[in-house]
């Protein structure tokens, strides 16, 4: 049995590890509200994009015409798997469950016989995906900063749009997790190239109005579908940015919890521990009164 003073010593202990839990939950909550309301405005303007791009895909007659980015190659075997994940951990299941949705993907097109790369954006999905896929990671994209801008969204953007031009790939899949609330992330596949565009949300109940464009389509196409991968993926990053401060809230809540309930534990052992050594004591010297 750990003496009194190694019992005072973890309690000690315990009680540290729970300042800092405290703290740093405290420190989530602050940064969630930035990170939400930044996920949150970048998601209408990625969702329009994706709108127009459909509405304008859909009136090129040829789509063999179409630029490459939208055409694509014409074949499927080669997948790129873009996965986005945090640099820190002490997020709960955050990066696991990112990862996971990306090994179950490798795992299938392994099984249709296809080939499969991946480019890591964060390291601690690196981290994860190394341990079985090390061979078949390009590139660890990290992104250190303290506040994520459309540059670094730019940045990963053309090193996929690099790729694509030397025909390392066929398909690319975004892998990110969505933000739903403080205790809800959703994981979440995007392909952007060549990009699916949702046909209920492209069409309307009512008649479709026809529209003359200036340049034309293809020239529209050309411009925006480059611009549109950099959207994607920082939407991508922001929603996970939001998702991170919720998991790590989450998380650090949990541990303060878990915290207190050892400290009153360790406490209650201590206590009983500390009444015995006394008792004893008692006894010893009421019995050693008497032998006199």
């Amino acid at each position: 049995m750990a003496s009194l003073k190694d019992m005072r010593v973890r309690i000690a202990a315990t009680k540290a590890t729970q300042k800092i839990t405290k703290a740093m939950q405290m420190v989530a909550a602050s940064k969630l509200r930035r990170a939400q309301a930044a996920a949150e405005a970048a998601r209408p303007y990625a969702e329009r994009m994706e709108k127009v791009l459909g509405n304008i895909a859909a009136t090129v007659a040829d789509i063999n015409s179409a630029p490459k980015l939208l055409a694509g190659t014409g074949s499927d075997q080669v997948h790129l798997l873009v996965v986005c994940t945090a640099e820190r951990g002490l997020c709960g299941a955050f990066n696991s469950s990112i990862v996971r949705l990306a090994r179950e993907k490798i795992n299938t097109l392994a099984a249709a016989g296809k080939t499969v790369k991946i480019l890591c954006v964060g390291r601690k999905g690196a981290d994860q995906l190394r341990r079985q896929y090390s061979s078949q990671i390009l590139e660890v994209i990290e992104l250190r900063v303290k506040a994520l801008g459309f540059e670094h969204a730019e940045k990963v953007s053309a090193k996929i749009q690099e790729l694509y031009e030397k025909g390392e790939f066929d398909v690319a899949t975004l892998f990110f997790s969505r933000f739903r609330s403080v205790v809800a992330q959703i994981p979440t596949a995007l392909q952007i190239i060549p990009p699916t565009f949702d046909a209920k949300a492209n069409s309307g109940d009512g008649p479709s109005a026809v529209y003359e464009y200036e340049p034309d389509e293809l020239d529209i196409l050309t411009e925006l579908l480059p611009r549109n991968i950099a959207v994607q993926v920082f939407r991508a990053l922001l929603e996970n940015a939001a998702s991170e401060q919720g998991a790590r809230m989450s998380a650090m809540d949990n541990a303060t919890r878990n915290a207190g309930e050892m400290i009153r534990k360790q406490t209650i052992t201590y206590n009983r521990t500390r009444q015995a050594m006394i008792t004893k004591e008692l006894i010893e010297i009421i019995s050693g009164a008497e032998a006199l």
